[in-house]
């Protein structure tokens, strides 16, 4: 299990490359890279904060707990802080299986958690000014299927 909590970009061809490299009896990866959404043309930046420790703490324990849900070899997440514009890479989750199925399934676990539970703030910045992100209920509503 691999967890970065960074400010730096990451290349997301290098880390799939590198996650691959050290497996040994998967069948199936799944990746997905979520980016910084810009609705509407009007956001200028996006800045992340976090508790250092807490987070990876937090985010380490729901990776425990999607792999004694699934079959998983191995799992990744790369979460970044800071301020990003529209567009750049705001995280990545990768996850190896066996088979696909639980390779699917613990993605999108840890897609959903980190959308809604990780302690992530964020506050859109536009030219209107800043506003910090409120949680939406579909988000909440996801993680009802776990």
């Amino acid at each position: 299990m691999h967890l970065l909590v960074q400010e730096d970009r990451f290349d997301i061809g290098r880390e799939t490359e590198a996650f691959i490299a050290g497996l040994r009896h998967a069948g199936a990866v799944v990746t997905f890279t979520g980016l910084v959404r810009d609705n509407g043309g009007q956001l200028a930046a996006m800045e992340i904060e976090h508790y250092p420790g807490m987070t990876e703490r937090a985010i380490g324990a729901i990776m425990d707990e999607a792999k004694a849900r699934w079959a998983l070899e191995d799992a990744l997440v790369i979460h970044r802080y800071g301020r990003l514009g529209p567009q750049e890479q705001i995280m990545m989750v990768a996850t190896a299986a066996p088979h696909r199925a639980d390779a699917f399934a613990a993605a999108e676990f840890l897609m959903d958690y980190l959308k809604s539970r990780a302690p992530f703030w964020k506050k859109e910045i536009g030219a209107d000014g800043a506003e910090w992100v409120a949680a939406k209920a579909s988000d909440e509503n996801a993680l009802t299927r776990w």
